[in-house]
């Protein structure tokens, strides 16, 4: 046994020891192609010596291997196998929660990611967790839509429009070498193979023209030693193309281990797309640096540009230089720590006064973002995260705008057709067109304020005035919201029908109507009478102020003027009193209908204002004193003139324009203007009517831009001749009693029609038939 021992220990160690060193020599050759830069490659081979030996810093490699190819499920996969070694540092966690949102997005939990750590959310300053939730919540209503005849399985990004409107955009596919890898844009590359990308296995890229008829045609470099060709931009006054390539560059001076960077060129461009004569940017230094993503700012002179050269703050930074028209270019120069960051700055773009990036070192939602900055004078100034749906948890870069006006983007997102795709970014958004008008239906000219609010958000919503009385304002689809609509001294109008749920056009339309308010418009008259000596409400009377409590309650812009009055009996002083007491009698009275005092206008006069002759010591009827001992009421629209009322929802659909259209309105409701009733063969007034005449006059006193139509009428017994005389009497007694009441007679116009106009058309009528047809009718005009 002793002597098996021996040889079997030996074995064994020299097992462990070739294992050893074969892992060792993985390693060595894994860090060898890291170093390279040819992270596929060197992610296989860690993954080789993992199996062989678990180690927290293998698992590590391969983490970021996968991280630098972009293939985000593979490294948070083996970040997740990272953290799990007791080794695993902060910086570890740092680079999983990264990875997590990567590929979960807005789901993902960071508690649970450190539930079994020793770390929490504020251990991580670098992220930002309540912004990264405020732009994963904050949508626009956008839609992104692959654009047709562009996209293929393969990596497709770029968008670029020459003046004839031809796209051009870069593309892998062709001779795919297979790979589930996803595409790098060619940023800083080490190339040995000329068949394929050693740094993911695919195929170089090339620039790729789709015309007007949606032809797709492969550009040709005109450069054999071009690998990569893409980022197109166009001068198009000299007709200029602007574009990156790397080169197959296989030596350089004083360096065998080098790097080969992307190169701006630029070329004539024909109508075909075909390039003539390559031209190089001076500042070009492939084994030193990369320069790349040209984007022509033609309005300024401008190029603009990405590159890793020294002086920068890291990763690759935007730049730009200026040209003239002989092509002559400036030095460089850097649009500062604002924009720029410690990692990579990439794809400018400009249009209006935006400058358009995409960046992984600006707080974002995940790889890269796109943002935009504004430009001003040329100088490039804030930096704003566009936000859902332009930016996801994976790569999005290279946003473009067409001629005419569509944006588009590029995007490795979740649910493209390939690796990178081509997103055109439409407006789920609906128009509201709204016209303000005056009461000749003419635009309103004068200023106005507008207040639109989505009522799903519970916020305003921007809305423009393109001219006089017109408004205009995007709308969320499936959203209700209302407007309001103001000036001083007119109706507010308020509109809460606007609604885009199950819309199917794209125009909302409405119109309104601004109307002046007829501020202190009398709308009704009553008159409430007493006992002799009292001010309680009597219960004949009651109906009258129930009639104006149930009024105010329903109708909150009438207020009511309450003018009381006694007889002349009695001293001065103590009608006085007495007078005041009827007006807080009526008050009273109407709180049971929830009025309040603020909506009630009282005085007093006591026997100052008698509707007759009846002063002291002269002489009347019993009658005639009733008619002193009163209180006028008097509703009023709109009484304060300081207010700002709202249009009655009752008269939304009615013309309010003319005062006298809400006036008409309410009297059909109100029966406010009565009909008199005569004795047989008599022309005389009776008590009963005198009340009601005395409330007319009243009326028509308060309304002064009202005239009154009077016809007088008789039953249909007697001759034709007698019946006429007897009507003209009745209408002309009814118009001198209110002529004796203060009313203008240009005011009235009586006219009598005799028996030709009978309620009841009957030979042999009842004495009640008959008494509805001895009348006089009275009706208010405008």
């Amino acid at each position: 046994m002793n002597k098996l021992y021996i040889p079997i220990c030996f074995l064994l160690m020299m097992l462990s020891y070739s294992q050893a060193s074969g892992q060792n020599y993985i390693l060595r050759y894994a860090d060898k192609q890291y170093s390279l830069q040819n992270y596929h490659h060197a992610a296989s081979e860690y993954e080789r010596a993992f199996e062989k030996r678990e180690r927290y810093s293998t698992a590590k490699r391969i983490a970021e291997s996968y991280r630098e190819i972009r293939d985000y499920p593979n490294s948070m996969e083996w970040w997740a196998k990272t953290v799990g070694f007791e080794e695993a540092e902060r910086d570890d966690y740092l680079e999983y929660i990264r990875a997590a949102y990567l590929n979960l997005g807005s789901k993902t939990d960071i508690k649970e990611l450190l539930s079994e750590s020793r770390f929490s959310e504020s251990d991580f300053p670098e992220i930002d967790f309540a912004y990264m939730a405020s732009l994963y919540k904050s949508r626009s209503e956008l839609e992104l839509k692959p654009v047709d005849g562009v996209n293929s399985s393969d990596s497709d990004f770029g968008s670029a429009f020459d003046k004839d409107g031809n796209l051009y955009f870069a593309s892998d596919r062709g001779e795919v070498i297979p790979s589930s890898k996803a595409a790098i844009r060619p940023d800083l590359n080490n190339i040995y193979s000329k068949e394929r990308y050693d740094f993911n296995d695919r195929s170089f890229f090339k620039l790729y023209r789709k015309d007007s008829s949606g032809n797709l045609t492969a550009l040709d470099s005109g450069n054999p030693e071009v690998l990569h060709f893409s980022d197109a931009s166009f001068l198009d006054s000299q007709r200029l193309m602007f574009y990156t390539v790397t080169r197959s560059i296989r030596k350089a001076k004083r360096n065998r281990n080098f790097a080969v960077g992307g190169e701006i060129f630029y070329s004539k461009v024909d109508s075909l797309g075909n390039l003539h004569d390559h031209v190089p940017l001076g500042i070009n230094d492939a084994v030193n640096y990369g320069v790349m993503h040209p984007f022509v700012d033609e309005s300024a002179s401008r190029l603009y540009f990405s590159s890793d050269m020294p002086g920068g703050y890291g990763g690759f930074d935007l730049y730009y230089m200026e040209f003239d028209s002989e092509m002559n270019f400036g030095t460089p120069v850097n649009l500062g720590a604002e924009i720029n960051t410690d990692k990579n700055e990439s794809h400018p773009f400009v249009a209006e006064d935006w400058f358009y990036f995409s960046s992984n070192g600006h707080p974002g939602i995940g790889g890269l973002d796109i943002f935009r900055s504004s430009i001003k004078s040329g100088e490039v100034k804030g930096v704003e995260n566009m936000g859902v749906p332009y930016n996801s948890n994976r790569d999005d870069f290279a946003y473009s705008i067409s001629p005419d006006g569509n944006p588009y983007l590029s995007s490795d997102r979740e649910g493209g057709m390939g690796l990178d795709d081509i997103y055109s970014i439409l407006e789920l958004q609906k128009r509201l067109l709204a016209k303000v008008v005056d009461c000749d239906g003419e635009l309103f000219a004068e200023s106005f304020d507008a207040v639109l609010t989505d009522l799903k958000k519970n916020e305003a919503v921007s809305i423009d005035k393109e001219s006089s009385g017109e408004l205009r304002a995007d709308l969320s689809p499936e959203s209700n919201y209302d407007i309001k609509i103001s000036k001083q001294g007119y109706f507010s109008i308020y509109d809460n029908t606007l609604s885009t749920i199950g819309m199917e056009g794209e125009i909302l339309e409405r119109t309104y109507r601004l109307a002046e308010i007829p501020y202190q418009m009398p709308v009704y008259v009553d008159i409430v009478y007493y006992d002799l000596d009292k001010y309680f409400i009597r219960e004949t009377e009651m109906p009258v102020l129930d009639k104006i409590g149930e009024l105010m309650s329903k109708y909150d812009f009438l207020d009511l003027k309450v003018s009381s009055h006694t007889d002349s009996r009695a001293s001065h002083t103590y009608n006085e009193t007495l007078s005041q007491n009827r007006a807080d009698a009526v008050s009273e009275y109407l709180k049971q209908y929830n009025v309040g005092e603020d909506r009630i206008r009282s005085v007093w006069y006591g026997e100052e204002k008698l509707t007759n002759d009846c002063g002291d010591g002269v002489p009347c009827l019993e009658w005639e004193h009733q008619l002193n001992r009163r209180s006028e009421l008097v509703l009023e629209a709109f009484s304060d003139p300081n207010r700002q009322y709202d249009l009655p929802k009752e008269f939304l659909d009615k013309d309010i324009c003319d005062g006298l259209g809400i006036f008409e309105e309410l009297q059909k409701e109100l029966n406010a203007i009565p009909i008199v009733y005569f004795d047989f063969d008599k022309s005389f007034i009776r008590p009963v009517h005198r009340k009601e005449l005395e409330r007319t006059a009243i009326l028509m006193k308060r309304m002064p831009n009202l005239n009154l139509y009077i016809s007088g009428h008789t039953d249909q017994r007697g001759s034709e001749e007698y019946n006429k005389s007897l009507s003209e009497r009745r209408a002309a007694i009814v118009m001198n009693y209110l002529v004796n009441r203060g009313v203008e007679a240009v005011r009235m116009q009586h006219e009598w029609f005799g028996k030709t106009q009978p309620v009841n058309d009957c030979g042999e009528c009842d004495s009640a038939q008959h008494q509805l047809n001895r009348r006089t009718e009275l009706q208010l005009k405008k």
